[in-house]
């Protein structure tokens, strides 16, 4: 065998499939699929995750992340050039080099105290100054760029980066009223206290050494990971005023504490604005859901001064794939402070990602669900679907249903009660989260199964005796509603029991399967459930969730109710 066939035969083991219409398709049984698996998430998204073939899609916002984060387009492509089968298509090669230019291309710059758009490209800066859909932004043409109107930072970066141009933002920021909070070395009863590695790197890397590049963007990392702490470690960096964003009332206390906790900070310089308090001190911590209260819809956002209250040096947008499109908004409106977003998954819902690209900020910082979970930093799990028949008397129902009533059908299938009874039984010794969707459903549960059952209509005072009971190992079952998807510390909760979801929410999967990937302090694994009707919209939906798994590295094995018996087994979680 000559050179060139060997080099055929070793390029025909290779794992990935570069097509011309920009998907890539990536072996699961390959021996290098974890490795291109890895790297593919850097630049690529998924789009599909059955058994054996991956589909991933290079789109330009997923090569600008890239291009933020430090890679270039050689690294791509050698590494694409290396893992596939065939020759790259040479339109995705052109497309690759033509997003990584574009990145960077254009920049906003303070010059002589003007907001100045620039680029080495100056006839691209002529076809902009005539385009009518970013003129409007613009105050004049000058030598050395297009002068911005100061007020409208946020808004031609949206404008940019709707016609396809990012913008690399290095016009700087306001250095806010400061503020000096420092870590402690010690924590609870004398336990040392120590950023991790991983969380000191995503702190470095938003901060960028305090230049222009820094101070902008997103850090995703696992549910369990320690977001919070990064957090922290930012506002320790910047050493100024702060305001926190967050899901709900329980996030705001779980930062106080964790601040509390992890720093010096006077309590007195704490301050919560919610529906219950509001007090602003250097340190704010507030919910978005009091930010986009109005009483009308035609009524104004009452609570969006919060952000002119004082001099805010930083925003923290916990949970920033949650970022209500109102408070894009204001966050147009404060492009001059410093930005983090907090995150377990990019993937919005509302396919918004560009807007938080451009508002918030580019990816910084993430690392691999599967990397933090070798190294011990969150719990290894398992993932099930157990799939389940529709009884008979309910199927003419199902069939004579509008599409959205066939899901509602489905995810209240009552055949899942026994499931649920029988996996509580498997699972008599572990702390279990039963979390759904209809508050019908869940109440029925809870009646036949004798659980505690929080909803959003539960006061906050009510669900915090409950989650504390929780975590004492006093209730060893707890239901939650849509309320258990965000900002509950609940470290020793080990098994999941999904009996019903929001369509086909990836972002939803990723705060469910995050409630049970605290470490367990005996090393055993986690246990996510989820429990699907067959052969229903149901199990149609079932599959796009089970994406973000698949993102993630988990395995996502499929059982028969039939077949559920004992635990499953811990050896196949590898993705």
């Amino acid at each position: 065998m000559n050179a060139s066939d060997m080099t055929r035969n070793l390029s025909r083991e290779n794992p990935l499939i570069v097509q011309a219409d920009r998907t890539i398709l990536l072996e699961v049984d390959n021996p290098l699929f974890a490795d291109a698996r890895d790297m593919l998430s850097i630049f690529a998204e998924l789009e599909k995750s059955p058994e054996h073939i991956h589909t991933y899609r290079i789109t330009p916002l997923s090569i600008w992340n890239a291009a933020a984060a430090g890679y270039g387009e050689n690294t791509i492509i050698t590494f694409l050039e290396a893992m596939s089968r065939y020759p790259l298509p040479p339109n995705v090669v052109r497309d690759i080099e033509e997003n990584i230019r574009k990145f960077g291309l254009l920049r906003l710059e303070k010059s002589k105290e003007r907001l100045l758009l620039t680029s080495s490209d100056g006839r691209l800066l002529s076809e902009l100054w005539k385009n009518s859909s970013i003129k409007k932004y613009l105050l004049e043409k000058a030598d050395d760029g297009l002068v911005v109107k100061d007020d409208l930072r946020g808004e031609i970066k949206q404008g940019l980066i709707k016609i396809g141009f990012p913008v690399e933002d290095l016009a700087g920021y306001t250095e806010g009223t400061p503020f000096a909070i420092e870590l402690r070395k010690e924590i609870g009863d004398g336990e040392p206290f120590r950023i991790r590695q991983y969380q000191q790197e995503a702190v470095d890397s938003f901060y960028a050494g305090g230049t222009a590049r820094g101070g902008s963007g997103i850090v995703a990392l696992p549910c369990g990971a320690g977001k919070t702490v990064v957090g922290i470690g930012v506002i320790s960096k910047l050493q100024t005023q702060t305001l926190v964003l967050t899901t709900n009332t329980i996030a705001v206390r779980q930062w106080q504490d964790e601040l509390l906790d992890k720093t010096f900070i006077d309590p007195e310089d704490m301050g919560e604005y919610t529906g219950e308090v509001k007090n602003i001190r250097p340190v704010t911590i507030t919910t978005y859901q009091i930010l986009t209260y109005r009483k009308k819809k035609t009524d104004p956002f009452v609570h969006f001064d919060l952000f002119s209250a004082s001099n805010w040096g930083l925003v923290i947008y916990d949970e920033v794939h949650l970022l209500p499109a109102p408070v894009f908004r204001v966050t147009a409106d404060i492009q001059a402070k410093r930005r983090l977003g907090l995150t377990a998954t990019l993937v919005r819902e509302d396919r918004r990602e560009d807007e938080v690209f451009s508002l918030i900020g580019p990816k910084k910082y993430d690392v691999p669900w599967k990397v933090l979970e070798r190294q011990g930093w969150i719990a290894s799990a398992h993932c099930v679907e157990v799939r389940i028949p529709l009884l008979d008397d309910i199927k003419y129902s199902y069939l004579s249903a509008g599409s959205r009533e066939k899901f509602r059908i489905a995810s209240e299938n009552p055949s899942k009660v026994e499931v649920v009874q029988s996996l509580l039984d498997t699972h008599g010794d572990d702390l279990i989260l039963i979390i759904g969707q209809y508050i019908d459903q869940l109440k029925q549960l809870s009646k036949i199964l004798g659980v505690p059952l929080i909803t959003g209509k539960m006061p906050n005072r009510e669900r915090a005796v409950l989650y504390d009971k929780f975590r004492k190992g006093e209730i060893k079952v707890l239901m939650v509603s849509k309320v258990g998807n965000f900002a509950i510390d609940l470290p020793d909760a080990n098994v999941a029991i999904q009996v019903s979801g929001t369509f086909g929410s990836r972002q939803e999967e990723a705060q469910r399967l995050g409630r049970i990937l605290r470490p367990k302090s005996d090393g055993s694994l986690a246990y996510f459930y989820s429990l699907v009707t067959r052969d229903t919209r149901e199990e149609h939906f079932a599959n796009n969730r089970q994406l973000f798994l698949t993102e993630q590295g988990y395995s996502y094995e499929i059982k028969d109710v039939s077949e559920l018996t004992d635990p499953p087994d811990g050896d196949t979680i590898d993705g």
